[in-house]
């Protein structure tokens, strides 16, 4: 795909856990079809290792030169 490099960088830079691997995205399938989420309901669910609670990053604000 064209740009996915990029993109995954920039995802990446963004994160302030990085960008999970696809075993941790398997274990938190597995938590949220087992037990332990079943008294969560109705929310929104985020694994993006914090990409979208930020917002904005230092690197945007103050470009490298």
């Amino acid at each position: 795909v064209p740009g996915f490099q990029e993109f995954f960088d920039y995802a990446d830079s963004m994160s302030p856990l990085g960008n999970a691997s696809a075993d941790d995205l398997a274990n938190f399938c597995v938590c949220l079809f087992s037990d332990y989420a079943r008294m969560v309901t109705m929310q929104n669910l985020y694994h993006d290792g914090g990409f979208s609670s930020m917002g904005i990053n230092v690197g945007m604000i103050l470009p490298e030169k």
